[in-house]
């Protein structure tokens, strides 16, 4: 099972995926795509952009976000938005949780927030910036997660810089 599920809707830029792709398969994360994409992710486009790495993701394809949702076998979500007013840092992430962004040019859609509005959390900013880039809002609400795990005993980092899951015999 995927440490969390890193979930982007309708992303636009296929460097964004990518990275975020590879910043999955570094941290153990599974990666779902929900449409329609704005790029070609075909395994003749992934192969000319360098992505080696793509066939170790795996990623999941969705129609819509309501589809991945009924995917979901447990785990709470957790919905990244410049109009939350709830930091990021501030919830408590398990494994299995789902982190779910917006696309580039315009986030996620208001009526998804609305059904979702207890889960919205948001990376802080300084006053007058309006966003982070797709790729690094992934990356640092992960290593947020990830930090939590880490410090609350259900992951640990090995002496050469690793993660790894503590199983429950090891954290009694």
């Amino acid at each position: 099972m995927p440490l969390l599920d890193i979930v982007l809707h309708e992303p636009e830029i296929p460097n964004n995926t990518g990275n975020i792709g590879r910043t999955c398969v570094a941290l153990g994360c599974a990666l779902h795509l929900v449409g329609p994409l704005g790029f070609d992710t075909s395994e003749k486009a992934c192969r000319r952009a360098g992505l080696d790495y793509w066939a170790r993701l795996s990623p999941s394809f969705h129609l819509h976000l309501q589809s991945y949702l009924e995917t979901r076998q447990s785990g709470r979500v957790w919905l990244f938005t410049t109009k939350a007013s709830r930091y990021a840092g501030g919830v408590e992430f398990a494994p299995g949780d789902a982190l779910i962004f917006g696309k580039e040019t315009r986030g996620l859609p208001d009526d998804i927030l609305a059904r979702h509005a207890d889960s919205l959390v948001t990376l802080p900013m300084v006053a007058g910036e309006r966003s982070l880039n797709l790729a690094t809002a992934v990356c640092a609400g992960a290593y947020l997660a990830i930090d939590q795990l880490v410090r609350r005993g259900l992951m640990r980092v090995t002496a050469d810089g690793r993660l790894e899951n503590v199983s429950d015999e090891a954290r009694q």
